[in-house]
Parts: C-alpha cells; structure tokens; sequence
C-alpha cells in the first residue's frame, strides 16, 4: 500500500520552498531598500517646517476665502432665482401664433404680420435676410425664438 511516486510529490524539492515557509526567505540588502526609503520619505516629511504664515495670517487667509465664496453663493443664488422667475420659453415663428409673436421684445404689429405671411422660414436669421426685422430688432429676440417645423 505504500505508493513511492506519490511520496516523493508530498516531499519538498530542492530550490522549492514549502507554502508554509515562504516567509523565511534570505532578504538580501535590495529587498529592504523600499521599506527604508519610505520611511526616509515619511521621516523627511514629517520634519519639514512648512511655515505658510502665522496663526493670524492663516485666519485672514481663511476668512478672506471665506467672504469670496459666500459672495459667489449669492450671484448663483441670484441668477437661478432670476433665470426662475423668467419664463422665456422659445417661440416657433413658422407655428406661433399673431398674439404670441407680440410677445417679443421690439416687435410691432406690423413685423408678426409679415412673419406669418411669410412662413415658412428656415432659420430664424431668414427675419433678417427677408428683410422682416432689423438686425437690431433681431439681436433682441433671437434668443427667445426658433424656427422649428
């Protein structure tokens, strides 16, 4: 019952060393270089005098930070409030009712007019080319209008 191939897979091999002794390898001198130099690093570190200011320069700093952002707080705050209130929805000028054209900043009765007689348009910059709009005219709505189909 003794089976002499099989014995020889159990027993360690020369060179091989066996999982339970792996731990106990020979460390040479390169193998403890990194723990050394990360020590050396966290040493260097730890010792450095990094002199950024005084307490009370440090404060200044702090509050000065501080104030600008509570500033910036506000701005956004403002413009979300206002960007909220303003309900500039888009309006198609090929499907846009006479009432809803008179909507827009600078245009008069006469412009709406010539807008739906003139439907369909391309692009919202057709205003201008078909001569319907001044430029100026349409600097002040082509923000708010489309020219969807």
């Amino acid at each position: 019952m003794f089976d002499a191939e099989r014995s020889r897979e159990c027993q360690p091999q020369a060179g091989r060393l066996h999982p339970t002794f792996m731990h106990q390898r020979q460390r040479g001198p390169r193998s403890c270089f990194l723990p050394i130099a990360i020590l050396a690093v966290a040493a260097f570190t730890a010792c450095t005098n990094n002199n950024s200011g005084s307490p009370d320069q440090i404060r200044q700093r702090t509050a000065e930070a501080t104030e600008t952002v509570r500033q910036d707080a506000k701005a956004i705050a403002e413009g979300v409030k206002e960007g909220m209130a303003s309900d500039h929805k888009a309006i198609n000028i090929n499907k846009a009712s006479r009432e809803d054209l008179l909507t827009l900043p600078g245009l008069n009765d006469r412009a709406a007019d010539r807008i739906i007689a003139d439907r369909p348009f391309e692009n919202v910059h057709d205003l201008v080319t078909k001569r319907i709009v001044s430029q100026s005219e349409y600097d002040q709505i082509r923000d708010r209008v489309i020219a969807g189909h």
